[in-house]
């Protein structure tokens, strides 16, 4: 089932760009291939263990399918937090340490995530402020 975020874009990632840590499904078929491929015919594939096989594949699947699904979870939840600060006061922790305080006036959706636009009470308008820099929020 698919969710479409508020922004038209979800915080999701393209897992061929991700780093190789092991067997993607990719190797596990051309690996799954090369097996049949290349077996003695005098002593082909056990069916139990072309069984576990497809079960593991299954399963690899079956991950992949639900880390998606978690991290548009994670996308909707931060467009839901962020709506929510919208008009409301709050404490910004700055790269040096310091804070400084305004309003949220605006939010953008983009594919690096939200990004809030904070005016303060000098007029300042603060833009692409995330989230986690977020320390405090009063009504």
């Amino acid at each position: 089932m698919a969710i479409d975020a508020i922004g038209s874009q979800l915080n999701t990632t393209d897992p061929s760009a991700l780093p190789n840590s092991g067997i993607n499904e990719q190797n596990f078929i051309q690996l799954f291939v090369s097996e049949l491929q290349y077996q003695d015919p005098m002593q082909p594939l056990d069916n139990s263990q072309f069984l576990t096989q497809l079960a593991e594949f299954v399963s690899i699947e079956q991950q992949s399918e639900q880390v998606t699904g978690i991290n548009n979870l994670l996308s909707v939840n931060s467009t839901y937090q962020s709506l929510g600060l919208l008009n409301h006061s709050v404490q910004i922790g700055n790269a040096d340490g310091s804070t400084t305080s305004g309003k949220v006036t605006g939010i953008n959706y983009s594919t690096n995530g939200v990004q809030l636009t904070v005016t303060t009470s000098s007029n300042q308008v603060l833009t692409n402020v995330t989230l986690a820099q977020v320390q405090l929020v009063t009504p």
